[in-house]
């Protein structure tokens, strides 16, 4: 997942993987020898006569020749086939985006069931299938970015573990007649601490991909017990059922049958809780320090140090956005030049008053304008203008004649322009 992939090495990934999947693979084998001896030897190989030699022979022909060889090259053929003509199908358009991502789970469906009907080892040849499937890791590449396949992991987790709390036998852990409570316990703890963490830390310096003492404690102690420790429950409970002695099944086997049920049960329980919760805590110790100490550093501040930013207020936030328009606004009148303000609706020139007057109120009408959205800077220079148009408007000022015809009154100024007609 994504801690793994923020704090663990890809290389050391890798080993847990392929150790994972090849001891759930390759479990069968060891499985099967000792399921063999106590049906053909224990108890003198009741109700089942041939003795040691068919149990070897069973083990030999039966488990290696038909279910470890069958599903390595079967998984091997169909991993190779699926990914050349998947390939194939890609290149040519063949197949749409849905298909090519769910092209690996009905891979895996399909080897479960052909593997299952011929009675071989299924979990086996899914693992063989999926290397054989992503060897030259182009699957793995074109589907990185996509995340079906981490949904359909989560999906496929979810439903397990849900399944395992439902048909987990919860009261025979308290209450059974072959392990009681008290030696359950130490049992769990002491399984779950040499089962592999001695021998892996002291092959540690034979191993490539490790290349420290708090890796090979990490490998040694992640080896979760799951999914398959429970498929293999299963199969040896069948095993088991299967060694009848008058139409029952003979004391020995269903005495081992109980008592591999209530320890595998525990066992896989035990390493659900104490590895499921070692990454959560693994965070919790990483953050928690930093935290605590971010905490005493921040109470108590150097006084040579900057005031610390203070917080964000809306209200704050609109003065502060009000300040920086009115500035903009005076700068505007500083550089630029003052724009004619014309006044809407009234005459232009009224009956009786000078072209000068009108001149005059303009420019009235300018100063007012600019006085509301500038500084006293902006205020001097507007008087400074104010002054230079009177006295242009004294200088341009021109007599007016009024004139009147017949029926019709036109103004005519210095100049001999018609200033306005009036139609009576």
């Amino acid at each position: 997942g994504k801690f793994a992939d923020k704090n663990i090495p890809k290389e050391l990934q890798r080993v847990i993987i392929a150790e994972s999947g090849a001891n759930d693979g390759l479990g069968y084998p060891f499985l099967f020898f000792a399921l063999y001896l106590i049906k053909e030897v224990e108890h003198g190989g009741q109700g089942q006569p041939g003795g040691g030699a068919k149990a070897m022979g069973y083990w030999f022909g039966e488990t290696w020749g038909y279910t470890i060889l069958l599903s390595i090259v079967s998984g091997a053929l169909v991993g190779w086939l699926a990914k050349n003509l998947l390939q194939w199908a890609e290149e040519r358009k063949y197949v749409d985006r849905e298909s090519f991502l769910v092209h690996a789970l009905t891979l895996a469906l399909f080897l479960v069931g052909t593997m299952g009907m011929l009675g071989s080892d299924d979990v086996l040849s899914c693992f063989i299938a999926g290397n054989a499937f992503t060897w030259d890791d182009w699957f793995r590449l074109e589907t990185k970015d996509d995340s079906l396949q981490p949904t359909i992991d989560m999906l496929l987790n979810l439903s397990v573990f849900m399944w395992f709390g439902a048909v987990c036998p919860w009261p025979e852990f308290l209450h059974n007649n072959v392990v009681p409570i008290y030696r359950l316990i130490p049992l769990g703890i002491l399984i779950l601490l040499l089962r592999r963490l001695p021998i892996v830390y002291a092959m540690h310096w034979k191993i490539p991909q490790i290349h420290e003492k708090q890796q090979a404690l990490f490998v040694g102690f992640f080896g979760p017990i799951g999914v398959s420790a429970i498929f293999y429950l299963y199969v040896a409970k069948e095993t088991l059922r299967a060694i009848m002695v008058d139409g029952e099944t003979r004391d020995d086997a269903a005495h081992l049958e109980e008592v591999i049920d209530v320890v595998v049960w525990f066992l896989a329980i035990c390493s659900i809780v104490v590895h499921g919760l070692s990454v959560p805590l693994g965070k919790l110790g990483y953050h928690l320090p930093r935290t605590m100490s971010r905490t005493p550093s921040s109470m108590e501040r150097d006084p040579e140090e900057p005031e610390p930013a203070e917080p964000f207020h809306i209200r704050d936030r609109v003065e502060h956005e009000g300040q920086v328009l009115h500035g903009r606004n005076q700068q505007r009148s500083r550089t630029g030049p003052l724009r004619p303000i014309f006044r809407i609706g009234g005459s232009v020139i009224g009956s009786n008053q000078p072209a000068a007057a009108a001149e005059v109120e303009v420019e009235k009408d300018q100063v007012a304008a600019v006085a509301a959205s500038s500084d006293g800077e902006a205020n001097e220079k507007v008087d400074e203008s104010l002054g230079t148009g009177r006295k242009m408007g004294k200088e341009n000022q021109k007599p007016v004649t009024v004139s009147e015809g017949s029926g019709a009154t036109t103004a005519v100024d210095g100049d001999g322009n018609n200033g306005a007609k009036k139609t009576t």
